[in-house]
């Protein structure tokens, strides 16, 4: 096995955590393997202003660069956040491995310790993801749900200076910077159902780059992996991306897996959910199952609408 191997990363502080945390797990499982990192900022770095619905070409907006790099060899494996990484990866690279995952739900921080139930009526709450934007909206129809970018310690600073009441965050986040204590609230999974590979880690290397695979293997987690193939069957199954307003979570155990899934109207007047369960070594086919079901029960209406209020010229009816 070749070393050092190269890593890249996003330079943002949990983006570096989390290369350093594969670094060290690296480094644990083979001896003699050296790993560095190399950063490399992303468009979505540099557009740090903009709510990322209203980015053109929002896909790969934090992978680009970073798999621009590995297939010109310029690094040898990249760390991802797993929800952050498309369905469809380019030609010629494939994920490594998917370490065991961090807690998958979502956060509420709040100013003065209240969780949702007790915000005030008009409380102004802090999101850019479209997916917390709408199930906040089926739970509290009354707050202002404004945009809010940055990396988790801008967000977190904002919240502080009084730019908003609360925010929501991915848990996973706060606790891998050792935040976790701000949490006011912790949602549910059915509550607020997460992100597709929420808190999951994502370990992408060449395909035909059989070394960086030996060493990313033993870092495999075979309950994270199926559960993390459901969710993004379900994605793939109904076409969406980041900014389209459905979510997906599957859990393990005893080798069964389920998976709950939801897609939202842009108005959060209609959401079409379901769940799918079997044998965990059907992950990816229970995925594509719940797809179907749920565009058969009203999701496809629901995606028809948003994919073309998409395509009207900005403040058209």
């Amino acid at each position: 096995m070749r070393s050092p191997l190269i890593l890249g990363t996003r330079g943002s502080p949990l983006a570096l955590w989390q290369a350093n945390h594969i670094k060290t797990l690296l480094e644990r499982a083979h001896a003699a393997l050296e790993v560095r990192l190399e950063t490399i900022r992303t468009t979505g770095d540099k557009i740090t202003d903009v709510p990322l619905g209203l980015v053109g070409g929002t896909k790969a907006l934090f992978t680009k660069e970073i798999e621009e790099a590995l297939r010109a060899g310029r690094i040898d494996l990249a760390v991802h956040s797993l929800k952050d990484l498309p369905v469809e990866l380019p030609p010629g690279l494939s994920l490594g491995a998917i370490p065991p995952r961090e807690d998958a739900r979502d956060a509420l921080i709040s100013r003065h310790g209240q969780p949702l139930a007790k915000l005030p009526p008009g409380a102004r709450v802090g999101t850019s993801s479209l997916r917390r934007q709408l199930q906040l909206r089926l739970l509290r129809n009354d707050l202002v749900i404004e945009p809010l970018r940055g990396n988790l310690d801008t967000r977190l600073r904002k919240l502080d200076e009084g730019r908003y009441d609360a925010i929501v965050l991915a848990l996973a986040g706060l606790k891998r910077m050792g935040w976790a204590d701000r949490a006011t609230q912790i949602f549910s999974s059915e509550e607020m159902v997460p992100a597709i590979g929420q808190g999951a880690l994502a370990i992408e290397i060449r395909g035909d780059d059989s070394e960086a695979l030996a060493a990313v293997e033993p870092l495999g987690d075979s309950d994270t992996e199926a559960c993390t193939s459901a969710e993004r069957a379900f994605l793939a199954g109904l076409g969406g991306g980041c900014q389209v307003p459905l979510a997906a979570h599957a859990q393990v155990k005893q080798e069964r897996l389920k998976l709950d899934g939801v897609v939202i109207s842009l108005d959060a007047a209609r959401a079409v959910r379901g769940v799918e369960e079997g044998p965990q070594e059907n992950a990816a086919a229970l995925g594509a199952a719940l797809a179907e079901r749920l565009l058969r029960e009203g999701a496809h209406e629901i995606l028809a609408s948003i994919a073309e209020a998409s395509t009207r010229p900005p403040g058209a009816a």
